[in-house]
């Protein structure tokens, strides 16, 4: 008795339902990112490989071919062995270019439009009978269950049900470039549910039909032609076109391309891979050879490729009969899904796109893309359901699947030529695929649709039809691709692309046209794609290198050229992204094309660090470490190419000269902001090795620099081929600014500790004969006689007095400023600032001199500070007797004070024609003075700035509108230090 199909239908509906929820929590971010994104889930999602075919189909394989049906997964495992050599390079050249097809991948090597269109086209046509065995499959399993249904109805719903999920897994965002993250996981689960649905089938044909495998085994051993089938095919031309058959299936498969380097985000994930993907498909062909016997033993009235429906049915195990039920929709719909995205891609990309780019230009290019790709997704899915409807089904379902792996076998000589053959070309690949692709039809196909039209028989008779198609066709192709690319020559975008499929190499495939600037790109996509795509690839691409909208050097904007073709690679294609770079106006043909671009190198060295190891590995770490040793050198580096191009802008060039390395990248010296520009070009010019104590004036203060040059072996620009060609130059910069200041400070404080052991002297040696003449003075003026002359001699030994006097204060004042450092000597106490100013003010105004100016102080109540109240003292009378004497009659001095951030400070403003600019660099100088000659030693302010300093103070000279503001600053005293 059958199941009902209304129940199957809706458990089919729930289940797809359930991985459409599970792709949009994934994307919405709700599952563990650690889950979604590891090396398991990558591994697991790798089982789309394992269609149908290999759940229903591998029975009957075995049936017929006996253990040959192995060799589909020992194939494949064998490619993934080879990964290293194999699979990851693919995957370089995947991530760097944006290479999201095989289509893409050969368009990308052997350019040209005609390369995508002919592979697209191919691959259609070639896997038309893969998804027309999902739909067989999925059809007469729900007709073996429900016992009920009409075929061609269930195919009907079956493709209409996974169209609408196909576009909801792969094209419902606007952006198709993307990667489908919610993708990877659905299928994940779905490889996980028919591994888990085949095991169990394998152990309930074990232990329920056999009752135990002790049992199978002595069942078999009774049975010799049976077995003798199952070993005889390991003898037959079979066994070898499987195993390379399923080999280049691993590859070049459309959907096992896209879900191992499309949809790629780790490429570490492929070492995970390279084990595990193998394990999972040899423990989900485990099961085969005991379901076999159970449906022989049993005896079942079907097909042998659904021998593990039959086999539930049988012994009334309804629940597993749906959960066999539901791995097998699960490998139809995932190949199904897979495979019309990718090929969706490749028919966009190499068909619609080109002749829509060609016609007209699109208002809204990302929308139509979109429902582009879903329309293609339709097409492929009804092509699929028309193809099920013509051909004769009298083959089983392997015989479907051989079909397209013959087919995707072809594209083994153009991958081969990818990796291993730079002198392979266009023209050799397109004779060769041609050539095949046509054996391969006129055999498979045709026969296929109507045996009469080629019977197989007749071409090689006791050859089956797989190995004879198989050699035909590889060998064919192989010889014509050759021989077409030996009498070809590669055109230079040909041989770009070689060169970037090298894994050795850090060189764009792209070419030979370089716009002048950022606006010549956004007009050449703007031609071709419209003002919104152009705004949003043209700042993706900035915001991706990092490059300004307003750059214009050559370097930086090859790089921008790369990353432009990268991204427009991936959303159309690597011949379409070409074509639409090489439209700008205003471009460098072929510029820097045979050059190694020092940036290009480094950024590529940088995104392939995971991928070296070894030696390599060891080497780009030495070469990382040199580079960093450079960059935090302390002497400023600069290295310049034979035309005066810089290469080399260290960090402390930048510190140096305020210019920062992408400022300065491949400019000429001489274009650099001044005045580094000039200095630096004329030293290169120049024959001098060596300048010492240049000045340069890059802002208010000026700066004393050392240059030295030397030349450099080889020029980093020059091409490959020349590099014993001119050499450039590296040029060392050092600042000395602060060591020059240093100097003049220690020689300053030599001098003023000279000029103090000179006061001194000259003190002691005139103060001695001063007290005499002074003492001579006082005796005349007391003994003079009374006479008519002695008014005139009293008033001339009086001025004689008055000028000792005048000398007796210039001899103190160099005999204190010779000792104004040993005041710290003296003991210092709580000093009263308040008290002490006001105390300076009270004496100058005893001066009659002084009553015709105003003093007003301002000054908080009680400041304590920790000195020596005399010295201090001495401060401020000085600084309120210059301001008296700066002041003209009736002007007021200020002298106020306030604490700020535990500091006291007091300003002394005076009403006078202030301090000249000049003037003020010399202020504190000793003997320096603006007053009149004989009005004042110049000692003054040199004295009570040292008073300051030693008390850990301040003295300088304010900002004032007008006259002059002199500020001190004193810590104020914290009783708990």
């Amino acid at each position: 008795m059958g199941i009902d199909l209304a129940f199957l239908f809706a458990i089919a509906l729930s289940y797809l339902g359930l991985l459409f929820v599970i792709a949009w929590c994934t994307e919405r971010g709700w599952l563990p990112d650690r889950l979604v994104r590891s090396p398991l889930v990558y591994s697991l999602s790798l089982g789309v490989y394992a269609t149908s075919w290999t759940y229903y189909g591998s029975v009957g394989l075995a049936d017929r071919s006996g253990f040959a049906f192995l060799n589909i997964y020992l194939g494949l495992t064998g490619a993934f062995i080879l990964g290293p050599y194999l699979l990851r390079p693919i995957l370089r050249l995947c991530r760097e270019h944006q290479l999201t097809s095989i289509a893409d991948l050969l368009a990308f090597r052997y350019g040209g439009r005609a390369t995508g269109f002919a592979v697209t086209l191919f691959m259609l046509i070639g896997i038309l009978p893969y998804i027309s065995l999902q739909i067989r499959a999925v059809t007469e399993s729900i007709q073996i269950l429900s016992q009920q249904a009409p075929p061609n109805l269930l195919a009907l719903v079956f493709c209409a049900v996974i169209t609408i999920f196909a576009i909801l897994f792969g094209a419902r965002h606007l952006t198709p470039r993307e990667k489908h993250r919610g993708l990877v996981v659905a299928i994940a689960f779905e490889s996980a549910i028919k591994l888990i649905a085949m095991v169990i089938a394998g152990l309930f044909a074990v232990t329920q039909v056999f009752d135990s495998p002790m049992a199978m085994s002595q069942w078999a051993s009774k049975q010799p032609e049976m077995l003798n089938a199952l070993y005889s095919p390991a003898t037959t031309g079979l066994w070898p076109t499987l195993l390379l058959l399923s080999f280049c299936a691993a590859f070049t498969l459309p959907r096992q391309y896209h879900m191992t380097f499309a949809e790629n985000e780790t490429p570490r994930h492929l070492n995970t891979a390279y084990w595990l993907f193998p394990l999972y498909l040899l423990i989900l062909n485990l099961p085969i050879i005991p379901i076999l016997f159970a449906g022989r033993f049993l005896s079942l009235p079907m097909e042998s490729d659904f021998y593990v429906l039959g086999m539930t049915l049988t012994l009334g195990r309804e629940w597993l009969a749906i959960l066999v039920f539901l791995g097998g929709l699960s490998a139809a719909s995932a190949m199904m899904i897979v495979t019309t995205l990718a090929l969706s891609s490749m028919c966009m990309n190499h068909f619609l796109l080109p002749a829509t780019l060609a016609t007209n230009r699109p208002r809204d290019f990302y929308r139509r893309l979109l429902w582009g790709r879903r329309m293609i997704i339709t097409a492929i899915i009804g092509a699929g359901y028309g193809f099920y409807i013509i051909i004769e089904l009298q083959d089983g379902l392997a015989s479907l699947g051989l079909i397209s792996f013959v087919a995707a076998a072809q594209l083994l000589p153009g991958v081969f030529g990818v990796l291993f053959w730079p002198r392979a070309t266009q023209a050799g690949f397109i004779t060769g695929l041609t050539a095949g692709s046509c054996v391969w039809f006129l055999l498979l196909i045709l026969p296929l649709i109507d045996s009469r039209i080629v019977p197989t028989e007749w071409v090689a008779p006791g050859i089956d039809i797989w190995t004879l198609t198989t050699f035909c066709t590889l060998s064919i192709n192989a010889f014509l691709f050759i021989v077409g690319s030996l009498l070809s020559q590669p055109t230079d975008e040909e041989l770009a692309a070689a060169q970037a499929a090298n894994e050795h190499s850090a060189l764009t495939a792209s070419g030979a046209t370089i716009a002048q600037s950022v606006v010549h790109y956004r007009y050449a996509l703007r031609q071709a794609l419209g003002g919104r795509v152009a705004r949003d690839e043209i700042d993706r691409a900035l915001q991706e290198t990092g490059i300004r909208k307003d750059e214009t050097r050559r370097s930086e904007l090859r790089v921008l050229h790369d990353r432009l073709e990268r991204n427009l690679t991936g959303l159309l294609g690597p011949t379409l992204a070409r074509e639409i770079l090489r439209r700008q106006p205003g471009s460098h043909e072929g510029l820097l094309s045979n050059t190694l671009d020092a940036r290009m190198l480094e950024r590529r060295l940088q995104s392939s660090r995971e991928q070296m190891r070894g030696l390599t590995k060891q080497i780009d770490d030495l070469r990382q470490y040199l580079q960093d040793v450079l960059r935090q050198l302390p002497l400023g580096v600069c290295s310049i190419s034979a035309n005066g191009q810089i290469y080399i802008w260290n960090s402390a060039m930048h510190k140096l000269t305020g210019i920062d390395e992408r400022d300065a990248y491949d400019k000429p010296l001489d274009q650099l902001q001044a005045p580094w520009g000039l200095l630096l070009s004329n030293f290169a010019l120049s024959s001098d090795k060596h300048q010492i104590r240049r000045k340069a004036f890059p802002g208010d203060r000026p700066v004393t620099i050392n240059l030295h040059k030397a030349d450099i072996g080889a020029d980093i620009g020059m091409p490959i081929g020349q590099a014993d060609a001119l050499v450039g130059q590296v040029i060392l910069m050092e600042d000395r600014t602060e060591l020059d200041t240093l100097e003049a400070e220690l020689a300053h404080s030599e001098r003023l500790a000279s000029i103090g052991r000179l006061a001194a002297g000259v003190a002691h040696e005139i103060g001695n004969p001063l007290t005499g003449i002074a003492s001579i003075a006082q005796n005349l003026h007391y003994e003079v006689s009374d006479n008519e002359s002695a008014p005139v001699i009293r008033e001339q030994t009086d001025d004689i007095l008055t000028q000792v006097g005048r000398i007796n204060s210039i001899v103190r004042s160099l005999l204190t400023f010779s000792h104004a450092d040993a005041v710290t000597d003296t003991p210092y106490e709580v000093v009263d600032v308040t008290q002490r100013v006001n105390e300076a003010v009270r004496l100058i105004k005893l001066s009659p001199d002084l009553r015709r100016l105003s003093i007003q102080t301002s000054m908080p109540e009680s400041v304590l500070v920790y000195g020596d109240a005399n010295l201090l003292m001495q401060v401020f009378v000085n600084l309120v007797n210059n301001a008296c004497d700066a002041s003209p009659d009736g002007a007021t001095i200020h002298v106020q004070g306030f604490i700020h951030d535990n500091e006291l400070t007091v300003e002394t403003i005076d009403e006078g024609s202030g301090v000249s600019p000049e003037a003020r660099e010399q202020m504190f100088e000793p003997f320096f003075t603006t007053k009149a000659v004989g009005q004042g030693t110049g000692l003054g302010l040199s004295l009570a700035y040292s008073i300051v300093a030693n008390h850990k103070g301040r003295l300088r000279i304010g900002d004032s509108e007008q006259g002059t503001r002199m500020i001190v600053t004193l810590p104020l005293y914290n009783a708990a230090s």
